[in-house]
């Protein structure tokens, strides 16, 4: 489709055999990173919104910089404005590749991805640019992922409607992070992270109308199967799954629909004897206050969003899974009317490079 960047398939044999050579030296005799932390690629988001703001403010805090090596991935003229206009003082060093990267004495490492255009656009403009170097900038942090010269990508919020204008078809970091690693999209969910509740969906951005369409026994136990594997890249040997009903108390026994019978059910029961332990379906309204659960499973966008933006509306984060990479990014927008302010919120952002970071270590040690 226009405007995609293209995906590049890569084995995960590859992607584990750059990564050990990240500590020898570069064919230019130049040293490749160190390897003793994880790399995290932060990919800034949309231009004109507060992505490159919370990028900085999360590649600059100190639990962060604890944990990994965090990496931005922008045009560092886009860098150098948003920092200059938030106050935020940072040692930037621009890179062209990833082995050029330098983390002594606090440098904020910047991969060159040239935008020009976009580091002049007005704070909160909705503009063809702005979508152009926001997919740049993700594209570039995916392929870097691909190639094991990180251990995973930050994505921080996009703007759909400037992507949108740009002729890209986008419909959120999920399908596009499966586009690009040659991913089947139909394998690949999303999994919300919120004071210790994680929530992976079935369906996301679609009418609610075709997501009912495409619930399938299929969808749901490749959504269980997903859940699993994550988790237990996350260091959980034996994850506790519980999976929701579609329909209002999960059907009621028939009376409010019969989804659940004739399509979850089965899937679980799938899952069940494939070693997964797995429970459902529970209505929705109730599931998430159940005890010993490692991570809920939900049929509609809606089932997951509203309680994680009640409970953590700045500090919820969107692991995307089901790719050979790890990606993750924040559950709030580009905020358009409070860019360039230095007033945004980084919470989300550095909960999601924490997150991301432990399960890199975890994935690498495996």
């Amino acid at each position: 489709m226009a405007g995609l960047v293209p995906a590049i398939p890569i084995r995960r044999a590859q992607c584990q055999l750059n990564r050990d050579r990240r500590d020898k030296p570069g064919d230019d005799g130049e040293r490749l990173v160190n390897s003793h932390k994880t790399k995290i690629a932060i990919a800034t988001g949309d231009p004109a919104g507060i992505g490159p703001e919370i990028s900085l403010k999360a590649a600059l805090d100190p639990a962060v910089r604890a944990v990994c090596d965090p990496i931005l991935v922008s045009d560092p003229g886009v860098i150098a404005r948003h920092a200059s206009a938030c106050g935020i003082a940072a040692d930037i060093r621009t890179i062209g590749r990833i082995g050029g990267a330098d983390f002594s004495g606090g440098k904020l490492n910047v991969l060159d991805c040239k935008q020009p255009e976009a580091a002049k656009l007005d704070f909160g403009a909705t503009n063809p640019i702005a979508g152009r170097a926001s997919i740049a900038f993700v594209g570039a942090a995916v392929r870097a992922a691909l190639a094991g010269e990180v251990d995973g990508v930050v994505g921080a919020p996009q703007n759909e409607t400037s992507i949108a204008q740009a002729g890209i078809t986008f419909d959120g970091h999920p399908s596009f992070v499966a586009r690009q690693t040659g991913t089947d999209e139909n394998n690949v969910f999303m999994m919300l992270c919120f004071g210790g509740i994680k929530v992976a969906h079935a369906t996301l951005h679609q009418s609610v109308r075709k997501a009912i369409e495409s619930i399938t026994r299929d969808k749901v136990t490749r959504v269980i199967d997903a859940a699993n594997k994550t988790l237990q890249q996350m260091g959980i040997a034996a994850p506790k799954i519980a999976v929701s009903g579609l329909n209002p108390h999960a059907g009621e026994g028939g009376l409010f629909g019969s989804e659940e019978i004739e399509i979850i059910k089965p899937a679980i029961d799938t899952a069940a004897a494939q070693g997964i332990a797995v429970s459902g379906p529970f209505g929705a309204d109730t599931m998430l206050h159940m005890k010993g659960i490692d991570a809920f499973i939900v049929m509609l966008h809606d089932q997951g969003h509203v309680p994680a933006k009640l409970v953590a509306p700045n500090a919820t984060i969107a692991l995307t899974i089901g790719t050979p990479i790890l990606f993750s990014s924040v559950a709030h927008g580009s905020a358009h009317d409070i860019a360039g302010k230095g007033v945004a919120s980084a919470t989300a952002m550095i909960e999601a490079v924490l997150h991301l970071s432990k399960a890199g270590r975890r994935s690498a040690a495996a």
